[in-house]
């Protein structure tokens, strides 16, 4: 091991200093000798490498044409633009030149593989130069300032590789992480062989005599290599080294972007007729690492859903009936196919909609908008029939919240609250919604949130009539009361002259915010983690016993943390009521509490609870309170913490934990 680190040593020096005085002869002071090519190259040699490229690329556009073929004969997608193309290369620049989201969710292995990545961008000059000599028209001699330099370089680099490879090899074979799979694909050693081998016959060359046949021997030992490698990668999940860096730059703009549907015709995902050029594309770079699975709170609650599966059962399709096939997707209406069980009904809708799969995933797979889709082709066409799922959308059109009630429950909180009704001359407009309106949690949050304002000085109103945002329905793919709830929210919002809102629920905010814009621009929203975070140096801070004061567990709610990348601000809150405590998984890393996706309202979920295995991971940090700032969090942990602690911890919402240093009167003082 010293020794290759000491190699790596030498050519860093010699990359930063290859200019300087005394730091050329570094450069490749660890091996014996320069690189040696063949000096002769015969005119039969020639036609043989010629034809070797022939049929090497011949045997991969073999493989490859058709699957591009898939992808740029889906349907195109309505929504598609390239702007912001800003964000779009620096996404390329961070996820696939630094392979920043690969290190940064998996060290070790994220690192064996940036190695691996890193060190074919050097060899592109080294390969290149290395199949033109074998036509004569070599641009690159080992003996020049540049070219010992260079293949001096790119010699630490094939180290690496070597060493990367091993390890990934090792993993995959000996180690073999359950996400990965129960069936180890035989090609992956094959390429892992054939990479090795890249760097070992290009290593070896640094090694013999020149001139000596040991030369020839490597060169074509590296050059039939090369040949072997090529035609393999469109035939396993290496297709990515191809594909993924154009899925990098061209995902949909946004964390989990549902997009809208292109015309009346359009009812979802329903056939291969439906699926998009993005989804394609995304589906056929699957590397298949299974990050989503392992951070999926439906796969670790042994549910049926997998959202590797889930990508997979797409292309699966794709390869199997094409683009043009009006064979339904869901396995439910075509049992015969051998892919059935990868896109189940039952599958799709296990979704929390959470996000942590798109989030984790390497290459640019959306996995969120694609089970969505699935779901309105099941929902929109009827195929998806279920008792709860029906009385949760007759409630949202009869009674315009999803909990069923009616509006005269929430006047009667608004008349108990005296709270003021928006008028326009209030700066905020105190969103409700239907936990916040309806659920008795809920309002005990609202009203702790109202004293809080009120102690601040902030006017604010609350609407007379207020609808649902229609969150459940939408990502229970219920396009049409989701369009009529949103539509009625934008017309309150503009006769009551609404200019900012604040809201407690992040379901809301995301909904709002972003979902609502397919039917016009929202006034400008905000959650209240981020409003109390922004006055933080105005409210009291919690004076408990102990020097720190009470321990409170934070626990990150999916839709503001992933989908809204607010993690300080709630923290801030936390920190002003007591001693914050991080759970195991915290922040991007943060396990959903199982209500997302409409499966608050859903029934019974089979194997275990998402909630209750959450609630035992807050409760076992042995913190005296857990902090939420999510009231489905709050109502989702409400039982599931006295389930899993005889003591269990306090549940309060983070408007809760600063209202309690507040002065009994609520107004400043």
């Amino acid at each position: 091991m010293s020794g290759w680190v000491r190699m790596v040593d030498v050519t860093l020096v010699a990359v930063s200093g290859a200019g300087s005085s005394g730091a050329l002869p570094l450069i490749g002071t660890w091996l014996p000798h320069t690189l040696a090519e063949p000096e002769h190259f015969s005119t039969t040699e020639v036609v043989l490498l010629l034809s070797g490229i022939a049929v090497s690329v011949t045997l991969f556009f073999q493989r490859f044409g058709p699957i591009l073929n898939r992808i740029l004969h889906s349907k195109k997608d309505a929504d598609f633009s390239l702007r912001p193309i800003g964000r779009r290369v620096w996404d390329f620049f961070w996820e696939v030149l630094c392979q920043g989201k690969v290190i940064r969710q998996r060290p070790l292995p994220g690192l064996a593989h940036a190695f691996v990545f890193w060190g074919f961008l050097a060899f592109a000059l080294v390969t290149t130069n290395h199949i033109a000599n074998g036509l004569h028209v070599g641009f690159l001699s080992p003996e020049s300032y540049v070219g010992e330099f260079y293949f001096s370089f790119a010699a630490a680099w094939a180290v690496l590789v070597a060493i990367g490879i091993t390890g990934l090899f090792i993993r995959r074979f000996f180690v073999r992480p359950i996400w990965l799979g129960k069936k180890v694909s035989v090609e992956s050693g094959w390429i892992a062989f054939l990479i090795f081998l890249l760097m070992v016959s290009y290593l070896g060359a640094f090694f013999v005599s020149p001139g000596s046949a040991a030369v020839k021997a490597l060169w074509w030992t590296h050059t039939l290599t090369l040949l072997a490698f090529l035609p393999l990668i469109p035939h396993t999940k290496h297709l990515h080294l191809v594909i993924s860096p154009v899925t990098v730059f061209l995902k949909r703009d946004g964390f989990s972007k549902i997009p809208p549907l292109s015309g009346d015709e359009d009812f979802g995902l329903v056939t291969g007729k439906d699926v998009t050029q993005l989804v394609a594309l995304q589906v056929y770079s699957c590397v298949e690492c299974g990050r989503c699975t392992e951070h999926c709170p439906a796969a670790n609650t042994g549910k049926v859903l997998n959202p590797k599966e889930i990508a997979l059962g797409v292309r699966s399709y794709l390869n199997e009936l094409g683009p043009a096939s009006d064979v339904a997707l869901l396995a439910e209406a075509r049992p015969e196919t051998k892919f059935a069980e990868l896109l189940s009904m039952e599958a799709v809708f296990e979704c929390t909609t959470c996000g942590s799969c798109e989030y984790q995933c390497p290459v640019g797979i959306q996995h969120v908008p694609v089970i969505v889709g699935l779901r309105r082709g099941a929902t929109n066409t009827g195929a998806w029939e279920d008792n709860y799922g029906t009385k949760l959308f007759l409630a949202l059109e009869k009674n315009g919240n999803a909990l069923g009630l009616s509006a005269m429950e929430r006047d009667k909180f608004i008349q108990k609250e005296s709270f003021p009704i928006f008028d326009g001359t209030q700066e905020y407009c105190l969103w409700l919604g239907c936990m916040g309106g309806y659920d008795p949690k809920g309002r005990e949050i609202i009203a702790d949130f109202a004293r809080v304002m009120n102690y601040l000085g902030t006017t604010f109103g609350v609407l007379k009539k207020e609808k649902c945002t229609g969150d459940p329905a939408r990502r229970l793919g219920n396009d049409l009361v989701f369009q009529t709830l949103a539509e009625a929210g934008l017309k309150a919002f503009e006769t009551a002259k609404v200019q900012k809102i604040v809201a407690i629920c992040p379901h809301c905010v995301r909904t709002i915010a972003n979902d609502w814009r397919e039917y016009g621009v929202a006034p400008e929203i905000e959650h209240h983690s981020e409003f109390m975070a922004r006055h933080i140096g105005m409210l009291p801070k919690q004076t408990l016993a102990g020097d720190d004061g009470e321990s409170i567990v934070y626990h990150d709610p999916c839709y503001l943390g992933r989908y809204r990348d607010v993690y300080d601000e709630p923290r801030a809150v936390v920190e002003q009521a007591g001693k914050l405590v991080e759970a195991p998984r915290s922040h991007e890393r943060s396990f959903c509490c199982g209500a997302g996706g409409g499966l608050a309202f859903l029934g019974e979920e089979k194997g275990e609870r998402v909630s209750h295995v959450r609630a035992a991971e807050l409760a076992g940090t042995g913190a005296k309170v857990v902090g939420t700032a999510c009231p489905f969090c709050n109502t989702m942990f409400r039982d599931a913490l006295a389930e899993v602690s005889k003591t269990p911890p306090q549940l309060l919402d983070i408007a809760q934990l600063t209202a309690r240093a507040l002065p009994d009167a609520g107004n400043r003082d």
